[in-house]
């Protein structure tokens, strides 16, 4: 069934960055087989779990031809109809949404190594552990969902995740992480450099949007907002945080209290390999997510993922578009 779906909107579409496809996806989202519906719906309302893997989607390693070199390559598209399949999946769970400062405002995101980003602390990165956090965390729009597809895996890279629920603090450390005194810088991937393929953009009014993107970043990493780490309900709470972009931002106090999360979180860390066809979905409200170092070739044949964020809400972010359809936040 899924198939079917993907192949009509395949003829129609070349991309799903087009508005007309994103316009129409949750009606065809409807579509997919009610046993899946039934799974995302139950997910997302009773809040069970922080995670969600979806597999079974096929892909055909040959077709894809290599794993890109840099996301700012001019590429004839081999992933379309997972593009799509996944696109539809994830708007059974909400609203998939782009930055402006991120991957030049796509909506579809590339995971995969690049040389220049080897040791950073970004998603491009591979020989270093990409630290646990929270997706976007600076930000007050961020995603309320992280969906990763796996295209291709052939050294079998964990993504590190770990649930919220079950860590243990002491009272104390609790209260104290659940007020406004914590800082969270934005990462990398958001700066005018990794974000932007150097294009000039000739709309007035997406250029307008796009610089103001930009000094938002430039305020946010000069003068942050105070956070909480911990908020919701104090039994089952929600989690905000950045361990590596929070470095040097807290005051003594703030920063103890950190390192003690810090460390309960990595003593109930796990890890899960994703395979080709994999869907795989993190609340990211309860769950802090990383991944293990591993060495990259840049041969074509690396780890391999597409990325969405899926928001709850969209109209929270009205403001910040272009019209209320669109989905890149400026």
């Amino acid at each position: 069934m899924i198939n079917t779906v993907v192949d009509e909107l395949a003829q129609r579409h070349d991309s799903v960055e087009s508005a007309e496809f994103q316009l129409e996806s949750r009606t065809y989202a409807e579509e997919l087989p009610r046993r899946l519906r039934q799974a995302i719906n139950e997910y997302r309302i009773t809040e069970r779990s922080g995670t969600l893997v979806v597999s079974g989607l096929p892909v055909d390693d040959a077709a894809l031809g290599p794993t890109p070199s840099d996301w700012r390559e001019k590429r004839a598209s081999t992933t379309l109809r997972h593009d799509i399949a996944f696109f539809l999946v994830a708007a059974l769970l909400g609203e998939p949404i782009g930055w402006a400062t991120q991957q030049d405002g796509r909506v579809m995101h590339d995971i995969f190594p690049i040389k220049k980003y080897e040791n950073d602390q970004i998603g491009w990165g591979s020989a270093q552990d990409l630290t646990w956090h929270t997706e976007d965390a600076f930000h007050p729009l961020r995603t309320d969902y992280l969906g990763l597809m796996c295209l291709r895996n052939l050294e079998g890279v964990e993504t590190t995740i770990a649930d919220v629920t079950d860590v243990e603090l002491d009272p104390e450390v609790r209260a104290l992480l659940s007020e406004r005194r914590f800082f969270i810088l934005p990462d990398d991937s958001h700066l005018p450099q990794n974000g932007a393929a150097g294009e000039t953009e000739h709309d007035e009014r997406v250029a307008e949007l796009r610089e103001r993107s930009l000094r938002a970043v430039e305020r946010a990493l000069s003068d942050p907002e105070p956070i909480a780490v911990l908020f919701g309900d104090p039994r089952s709470p929600y989690v905000r945080v950045d361990p590596h972009y929070m470095r040097g931002a807290q005051g003594e106090i703030e920063q103890a209290a950190l390192e003690k999360f810090t460390t309960a979180v990595d003593s109930v860390l796990t890890g899960v390999v994703l395979r080709p066809g994999d869907i795989f979905f993190l609340d990211n409200y309860r769950v802090v997510h990383g991944r293990k170092p591993f060495n990259a070739r840049f041969d074509g044949t690396d780890r391999w993922l597409r990325r969405l964020n899926v928001t709850r809400d969209l109209r929270k972010s009205r403001e910040f578009r272009l019209d209320g359809a669109a989905r890149v936040i400026y």
